[in-house]
């Protein structure tokens, strides 16, 4: 299997440190550009519609985390079972606002959090009838 970035992310988050939990967790959320690799240009007609989008990304090597005791309860729960960057593989996943293009290969965004430069793997419309689950359970989260 091989994985082919089709551009990359600019944040203004140059550290882990720097990076929010959550990239929603800013109000307002900070601008950030998603640059699109030029042979991928075709692939973004219709895109200008949408008014959020699914990105997935490349979060980079990261240390081997099968359970993480996140901060909400102090309970040890798997790594699938939490939103934590560190994983087997480190694919982050961001619903953003669109907020249009400032050039035909710059894709303006909100609310991502990742590093600058992170690697762009693929881009989809968020399509609320067919993304939101309304009766969703929150798991061990609390209400």
């Amino acid at each position: 299997m091989r994985l082919r970035p089709i551009g990359h992310l600019e944040t203004p988050f140059a550290t882990r440190a720097d990076c929010p939990r959550n990239g929603r967790q800013f109000d307002p959320a900070p601008v950030c550009v998603a640059v699109i690799a030029p042979e991928f240009a075709p692939a973004l007609t219709g895109l200008d519609g949408f008014s959020h989008l699914i990105l997935l990304y490349w979060l980079g090597p990261q240390p081997d985390a099968l359970v993480v005791t996140p901060r909400s309860d102090g309970m040890s729960h798997g790594v699938f079972a939490t939103r934590a960057p560190v994983r087997p593989n480190p694919i982050g996943l961001s619903v953003v606002v669109f907020d249009g293009m400032d050039t035909p290969l710059r894709l303006r965004v909100r609310h991502l959090d990742c590093l600058d430069g992170t690697p762009l793997i693929d881009i989809k419309p968020y399509i609320a009838r067919t993304d939101c689950e309304p009766t969703a359970t929150r798991g061990w989260l609390p209400p």
